[in-house]
């Protein structure tokens, strides 16, 4: 089976490049990453093109698995975002 190539996305604010890259196969997983850290307005630049994704994000506390490991407390945290759209530059 054949991997994925993974492609960089660069974490922008206020229209700028920051120095936070995620990299993932997909936008989205890049952009669970983000949501993952705390970010919650996320623009992604996709390195190579000029394509922006836009999303929305947040960290929310759920249930952890029933078969979950010892270690693992009763509450997690799980990230969720929403596309909003595609921008170009």
């Amino acid at each position: 089976m054949a991997e994925k190539e993974k492609k960089n996305f660069v974490l922008m604010e206020d229209g700028k490049d920051t120095n936070v890259v995620f990299s993932n196969a997909q936008p989205r997983g890049a952009a669970l990453k983000a949501a993952n850290r705390g970010f919650t307005d996320i623009k992604l630049r996709e390195r190579g093109t000029k394509r922006v994704h836009v999303f929305e994000g947040k960290r929310v506390q759920v249930k952890a698995p029933i078969k979950r490991p010892k270690w693992l407390p009763d509450l997690v945290w799980k990230a969720v975002v929403a596309k909003k759209g595609v921008e170009h530059i």
